[in-house]
């Protein structure tokens, strides 16, 4: 008998809120395609939500309430959702926001960000998951990081500020010649225009990013957003104090960095030694 899938923690809350927009629904008297148009969505989004298999996002929960007539209640229900795995696999909501952000500010520590990945360095940073995913997940996902990068090529960009921490650089994740190609994308990034990179170097004596690696964000409302991810979860963080703090967080690790034409030395140095 096969192993029973285990629940999410916020199962049922997703559950009960998709019964209650649903329930909205029935009674204004649309159908789930005409609320679909109304709200600008696909009308599998809303079957989704409804049926309790994808989290009620909050900017999606106001235009609902907005359709339906009701007094914000779809939006309180959806802000408060259980803290813990709210968002779905991919980390649903902060990708719908990466996709219209204005800006993005991305610190990572072990892996390259992914916006600023390589295919091949893609699929090997995901093969290295426990439990293995199988092949199979790993393209499918893999397909998925791909597409998140055309951001990069909006007409009018985000504007992107990555801060890569050292160890990143030099893990040889998926082999030489992966990391080989990973480093000249990163050192082509390097030079656009709207991005800007450091690298955070091995070695010194204060270090504002030991409690891991965080994004910030700004939406088109101007509305500021972190998201962090952990071994088995990730949260997108509204507080504004939280947000704060990691915006100083973030503005100490760049005085700390490497300035840009040190971080060209570095990644030229490190082709060379590749």
């Amino acid at each position: 008998m096969p192993p029973r899938k285990r629940p999410r923690p916020n199962e049922t809350a997703m559950k009960m809120v998709g019964a209650q927009v649903a329930a909205a629904r029935i009674a204004k008297g649309l159908t789930q395609r005409v609320f679909a148009e109304a709200l600008h969505i696909d009308v599998e989004t809303v079957a989704s939500i409804e049926q309790g298999r994808r989290v009620l996002m909050p900017n999606v929960a106001e235009k609902m309430d907005r359709v339906l007539g009701l007094p914000g209640l779809l939006a309180v229900a959806a802000l408060k959702m259980p803290e813990v795995d709210t968002i779905p696999a991919w980390a649903e909501e902060y990708m719908e926001r990466e996709r219209e952000a204005l800006a993005l500010s991305w610190f990572d520590t072990l892996a390259v960000p992914g916006l600023l990945q390589t295919e091949s360095y893609a699929r090997a940073v995901l093969g290295c998951r426990v439990p293995f995913m199988g092949e199979e997940k790993i393209g499918l996902q893999t397909a998925h990081r791909m597409k998140r990068q055309e951001i990069l090529n909006r007409p009018v960009p985000p504007t992107l500020s990555f801060i890569v921490w050292e160890p990143a650089l030099r893990d040889r994740i998926g082999g030489t010649e992966v990391r080989r190609e990973q480093l000249r994308h990163l050192r082509s990034c390097a030079d656009r225009p709207g991005i800007s990179l450091q690298v955070l170097p091995l070695g010194i004596s204060a270090h504002a990013g030991l409690d891991g690696p965080f994004t910030l964000l700004e939406t088109p409302e101007f509305q500021h957003l972190a998201y962090s991810e952990t071994q088995r979860g990730s949260f997108l963080v509204r507080d504004p104090n939280e947000v704060s703090i990691l915006t100083q967080k973030y503005a100490m690790l760049r005085s700390q960095a490497l300035n840009f034409a040190e971080t060209k030395d570095l990644l030229d140095r490190l082709l060379g030694e590749s």
